[in-house]
């Protein structure tokens, strides 16, 4: 009667008396009904043990099975169940009971911490804001930035990427929350501010289509400081810049940082974002594409993109400053026409570098020349390359270039590097050995991104992670450093959108 007990899962042995006693009764067993123990019968047991050995075993076997069954015994509380199927429970529950839930005990609190309870969420709660994952530019007049939206535990968190301190051009970049979203509400999903240093508060986030969406800020007096105006701008230079404003002697600099802080302080109610996507890479690029940081002078660290187009490369930018707005194309580089650098010594002598990317120059002018005229059904003898080029081909003296050691096999080699006389670096900490050089062109314009115009330039690739480039005209150079953050939902779908995306983000600063 033990067994019968244990298997029928119910406690007293009456259960089994009663379901023999119902057998002995469909069999014709004359024997007197069993009486329940509470009700004063006490031979129970012995009546079972009187029973002959089948159906004893009938009896067993029939508990056996009913054991089996998913209805045979009622849980006797909710820690009965098996986990999978609690996590199918709260899984359901509104975000506001979670919390609660979590407090009751540590085997609840262990089966909240379910990455599925969770996903669950996002796709129920948060499935209007699903397009708003990845990387995304702000519509900041030539500022522009870089935004990157993640999912991060509870909450969906727009994070605005900032350059490091100028000139810091290796440090890592400075992130800080610009708005959140989070899923402990029943109905929809709660939209907060992060702006300003009161804590966050109430805002709001249209979509007005696929590609593009709009945060605003319900509360903007929690972006006011008692101090007014000028405690915030102090406030947002040493974040900024990292510095206050006596220390920045330059007049020029000054008016640029202040320019800066009125326009951008524009938009701390309302901003609209446009997607962009990480460039695709190809098994034949130079380096890895991506995202870089690069010294603009007077403006400070700003945000490029690198990409490869063929026989091209682009430095695009997300960043941007009033003179090359964000969106533009800030340097090109041609492949096709490697730079023979010369020996240490005369490298040292901006004259000598500007002989040879003069000859680079008016190299590259000839041959597109000669692809209008024959575009035009006109025929020209072929031109011979010019001293430069012809250098570059053979390879014989300073570095060898990336294209002819990829053909060779073998990975690039180095060579000595320094900056000539009379150029303008931020950062003198450069690397002093470079692997290739290309004939580029670099875009500079006035104040309000006037009469813009194409210069030569000198790309200098460094490593993998670092490359340079010298603006001729303005005897100037720019270091930039890749951004090692990874950044999921980013990748363009394909090298039509990627191209569409940079066109789009260029016309809306022309």
């Amino acid at each position: 009667m033990a067994v019968c007990a244990r298997l029928c899962g119910v406690g007293p042995a009456r259960g089994c008396r009663r379901r023999g006693a119902q057998r002995k009764g469909t069999a014709g067993d004359s024997s007197e009904p069993d009486t329940d123990p509470e009700e004063g019968g006490d031979g129970g047991c012995g009546e079972a043990a009187a029973e002959d050995d089948d159906a004893a075993e009938e009896r067993i076997e029939g508990a056996a099975l009913a054991e089996s069954s998913p209805r045979s015994r009622a849980p006797l509380s909710l820690l009965d169940l098996p986990p999978e199927l609690l996590v199918q429970i709260f899984g359901s529950l509104p975000g506001t009971d979670l919390p609660n839930l979590a407090l009751v005990c540590s085997a609840f609190r262990r089966i909240l911490r379910t990455d599925t309870i969770w996903r669950r969420r996002c796709k129920e709660v948060l499935h209007r804001y699903r397009h708003i994952l990845g990387l995304w530019q702000p519509d900041i007049g030539p500022y522009g930035g870089l935004l990157n939206v993640v999912v991060d535990g509870l909450f969906i968190i727009g994070w605005m990427y900032l350059p490091p301190h100028d000139p810091h051009v290796d440090d890592p970049m400075r992130v800080k929350p610009l708005f959140r979203i989070h899923l402990m509400e029943r109905k929809s999903a709660t939209v907060e501010c992060m702006y300003g240093h009161k804590g966050p508060h109430s805002g709001h986030i249209q979509i007005a289509k696929k590609d593009e969406f709009s945060t605003k800020c319900n509360q903007t007096d929690h972006h006011r400081m008692s101090g007014g105006r000028q405690e915030e701008f102090r406030t947002w230079l040493r974040e900024e810049w990292g510095r206050t404003l006596e220390d920045i002697f330059h007049e020029h600099m000054q008016e640029l940082i202040l320019m800066k802080f009125i326009y951008t302080s524009q938009y701390d109610n309302c901003l609209t974002y446009r997607r962009i996507y990480l460039p695709p890479r190809s098994a034949i690029d130079l380096i890895k594409p991506g995202l870089f940081k690069g010294t603009y002078g007077s403006h400070g660290l700003e945000i490029v993109m690198l990409s490869f187009h063929g026989k091209k490369a682009k430095g695009t930018k997300i960043t941007g400053d009033p003179n090359i707005p964000a969106g533009q194309q800030t340097v090109e580089i041609d492949l096709a026409h490697p730079i023979q650098l010369p020996d240490i010594e005369n490298l040292s002598n901006f004259s000598e570098l500007s002989r040879i990317v003069q000859e680079v120059q008016e190299q590259v002018q000839r041959e597109q020349q000669q692809e209008e005229e024959e575009e035009g059904g006109l025929e020209k003898e072929q031109p011979q390359p010019g001293p430069s080029q012809q250098e570059a081909g053979r390879g014989a003296e300073g570095c060898a270039t990336e294209e002819g050691a990829v053909a060779q096999g073998s990975p690039p080699a180095s060579c000595p590097f320094v900056l000539p006389g009379g150029i303008a670096s931020r950062n003198e900490d450069y690397p002093r050995t470079c692997r290739a050089c290309f004939y580029g062109t670099g875009l500079i314009a006035g104040h309000g991104f006037t009469s813009p115009e194409r210069t030569p330039g000198v790309f200098v690739l460094f490593d993998d992670n670092r490359f340079g480039f010298i603006w001729l005209e303005l005897q100037s150079f720019s270091l930039y450093s890749r951004i090692k953050d990874s950044f999921q939902n980013a990748d363009a779908p394909s090298q039509e959108a990627f191209d569409e995306m940079l066109k789009n983000i260029q016309l809306l600063t022309s």
